[in-house]
């Protein structure tokens, strides 16, 4: 099931926590992984090495997802090293960056936090569907908070999540005819560096003991939805908009 031999991969924000389970999964099931990276050099090849030691094939490339030329680079390099056809394009790349109310929030706050989260995702899409083929496959990360607001200081990051599942529905619609299947998926309280960083430990143990599951998720489950997804197994699957979070919110 899920194999993915033959098939070229980018993964936007790559090389660590969920992306790098990602690149890692796709890698083994077949497909050449084109790992993105913004500043850490070091995670993106170790994340390469991983993806080679298991005897798959990768390249990490260093981009910034917020700039149009850098998107295209990307995509472009990819090509350089793969071939001209790209055929599972996971959109990663975003972030909380802050958590701030809106007294705290300004306009510069507001617009980069939608360039990193919802303009990258188009970027990307405008960058990369000229070359995906029929039968190729999108999966864009939103994020539970598009479903429920977010937490304290998340309202930015939620609205920007929100519409990366609007956008899903709407290429959905668009690039169903020529074959492109794309569907989000909607994380829930993951153990990544995210929520050692954005979320206090008292919080995240008062949402894992809400949660029907009774704990938080991981990265490789939610790579293992990513590669369903990739793959010919879910052929007739797109538009959709999948939680993964245990139980603890439904759409």
């Amino acid at each position: 099931m899920n194999n993915l031999k033959g098939k070229v991969a980018i993964v936007t924000g790559g090389s660590r926590d969920i992306g790098k389970a990602i690149s890692i999964k796709l890698g083994s099931l077949g497909a050449s992984v084109v790992v993105n990276y913004f500043r850490s050099k070091e995670d993106g090849e170790a994340t390469v090495k991983a993806i080679k030691d298991a005897g798959g094939s990768a390249v990490a490339v260093q981009a910034d997802m917020t700039r149009w030329d850098e998107c295209h680079k990307l995509v472009l390099k990819a090509q350089e090293v793969f071939g001209d056809k790209i055929h599972i394009l996971v959109n990663n790349a975003g972030g909380l960056v802050a958590r701030k109310t809106l007294a705290e929030m300004d306009e510069l706050f507001w617009d980069n936090l939608m360039t990193l989260n919802l303009k990258s995702v188009f970027m990307m899409h405008k960058a990369a569907v000229p070359y995906m083929p029929s039968g190729s496959s999108i999966i864009n990360l939103a994020s539970q908070a598009a479903r429920d607001g977010g937490g304290g200081g998340a309202s930015a990051y939620a609205a920007s999540k929100g519409a990366v599942m609007t956008f899903t529905r709407g290429m959905a619609k668009e690039l169903g005819p020529k074959g492109i299947r794309v569907n989000a998926l909607n994380p829930g309280m993951i153990a990544t560096t995210f929520h050692d960083t954005f979320t206090p430990d008292a919080v995240r143990e008062i949402v894992a003991e809400k949660t029907p599951l009774r704990r938080e998720g991981t990265a490789e489950e939610v790579a293992n939805l990513v590669s369903y997804l990739a793959s010919n197994e879910a052929s007739f699957v797109t538009g959709a908009n999948f939680d993964i979070n245990g139980g603890l919110a439904f759409s």
